[in-house]
């Protein structure tokens, strides 16, 4: 890329940091947890196994549309392992990883479900990427697919389950695996794409693992304030006094903003990288710190009980026992000494960018604080959030679309009729299990979920030294169910023969 197309798509990325704060009220959905200072690339090259081998299929850019446009192609990566495949001929199954908001690189380094049970399934694996993410750019660049409304606008759900369903159709045609059952699985916003496929294609994937996926977080379906109430109950739960302390912080640091050189003196006190231009960085940030601890609080190190253990500790350091000096504390615990904290040095990631994009078209999640959590009152407001996506993108999101499109409302009395096969595994420390789906629809529409769990943990790697008790019974669970969904198909499959 030319110099003169760096320094646009920097200028680019830098005015989509400035002016879209607001756009950043919905937490991103990612089965990875906070990964500090880690490039994806080198992620793939140092930690992935030789037995993936990368392909590139010629994508239908439009599946919807018979434009001349339409036909367009673009390149899109996937991921073949098939080192413990039975082969096409004893039809042996196929476990199908759908990427998300993000490169392909970063999953592959820390999704085990697949390769923790590709042996036992004797299954092939196959990852997909999720177009305008990765390597998986219409348009010959980043740039170009993101640079107006016109090429924006391939980029949505619908596309992206077309781009795996024709995939997977072209995988198993060229392997003559077409007996072959499929599993598609996928965490987070992948989960909901899981789910989603096995609702629209039924004819591909067998069955679905959606780990995570809060289908039930859209129109009012889920109490806007769902996310942020166990954010706040996770951490009240491993610490009272911790969860007071925050409470309390959010009013004193207004209190010193307002006075004369007070945002200098927050500066000093927090170590931010450059001076606070307002209260809102601080607190953006902290919220961003404390959502994220509980979301991602796994075993070993839970995250809560890091910050926590840090401020409730303060008084025996030398941070202070003032309210903002223990709240610095937390933060110390959970980023470790650096050098600086807040507003760091910019390095937008593709993810950024391409999430506020998802969720300022149809991806519209409408997550509030009420009064009953350890954060400030700000009630989701709908017109504010369609009036700041349009100023920014010129075109206004579709709140209703996911359920118009994929259902939602009044879902146990609709799927029980006509969906199968679809597992919705959640920990109920996940705040986004909210708006997950946490009973059963019907008898193979099913809802595993775990107390202790967070974002989908299931289906990160095992760990046999620490993962609890609690986590391998929940995925022994899943693992039972989808044998009996591929031995079903096989019984159908030997009487149709």
């Amino acid at each position: 890329m030319s110099s003169i197309l760096l320094f646009r798509w920097f200028l680019f990325f830098v005015i989509l940091l400035t002016s879209a704060t607001a756009l950043l009220d919905i937490p991103r959905l990612s089965p990875i947890g906070p990964r500090i200072h880690e490039d994806p690339a080198e992620i793939l090259s140092e930690s992935i196994s030789d037995d993936f081998e990368r392909f590139f299929y010629n994508q239908t850019l439009d599946h919807f549309n018979y434009k001349p446009e339409s036909y367009k192609t673009f390149e899109q990566r996937y991921v073949i392992n098939s080192k413990y495949w039975g082969g096409a001929n004893s039809t042996a199954p196929i476990l199908v990883y759908f990427g998300a908001e993000a490169p392909l690189d970063g999953d592959l380094a820390v999704i085990g479900f697949l390769s923790d049970n590709a042996l036992r399934f004797n299954a092939l694996l196959l990852y997909i990427e999720h177009r305008y993410y990765g390597k998986s750019i219409p348009f010959g660049s980043r740039e170009e697919a993101l640079k107006n409304g016109s090429t924006r606008g391939y980029f949505n759900s619908a596309q992206a389950i077309a781009d795996y369903a024709e995939i997977i159709i072209h995988v198993k045609k060229i392997l003559h695996a077409e007996n072959s059952p499929v599993i598609v699985i996928g965490g987070s916003y992948g989960g909901m794409l899981a789910s989603w496929f096995r609702l629209k294609y039924p004819h591909i994937a067998l069955g679905a693992l959606a780990s995570s996926a809060p289908v039930l977080y859209f129109d009012d379906i889920t109490p806007h304030d769902g996310y942020y109430s166990i954010v706040s109950k996770d951490f009240r739960e491993a610490s009272k006094t911790c969860y007071r302390t925050i409470k309390k912080s959010w009013a004193e640091i207004d209190e010193i903003a307002s006075k004369p050189n007070g945002l200098s003196i927050l500066s000093k006190k927090f170590k931010t990288c450059k001076p606070l231009n307002d209260s809102d960085e601080l607190k953006n940030y902290l919220d961003s710190m404390y959502s994220g601890a509980a979301q991602y609080n796994k075993p070993p190190t839970y995250p809560v009980n890091i910050i926590c253990s840090g401020i409730d500790g303060s008084s025996s350091t030398d941070s202070g026992n003032d309210t903002l000096s223990k709240i610095f504390a937390g933060l110390f615990a959970y980023r470790g000494n650096k050098s600086c904290y807040i507003n760091p040095p910019t390095n937008v990631s593709e993810t950024r960018v391409g999430w506020r994009w998802q969720t300022c078209s149809e991806m519209v999640i409408p997550i509030g604080r009420g009064n009953d959590t350890m954060f400030p009152p700000d009630p989701f407001d709908l017109n504010s959030y369609i009036q700041d996506c349009k100023d920014f993108y010129g075109v206004p999101p579709r709140p209703h679309w996911v359920t118009t499109y994929y259902g939602g409302h009044s879902i146990k009395l609709i799927l029980q009729r006509f969906g199968s096969n679809i597992i919705f595994s959640n920990g109920l420390k996940d705040p986004y299990s909210s708006g997950g789906v946490l009973e059963n629809l019907s008898d193979t529409i099913t809802a595993v979920h775990t107390v202790n769990g967070s974002h989908c943990l299931d289906i990160v790697f095992a760990n046999k030294t620490t993962d609890p008790v609690w986590l391998v019974e929940q995925r022994e669970v899943e693992i039972k169910i989808i044998e009996g969904w591929i031995n079903k198909y096989y019984d159908d499959l030997r009487n149709q023969q």
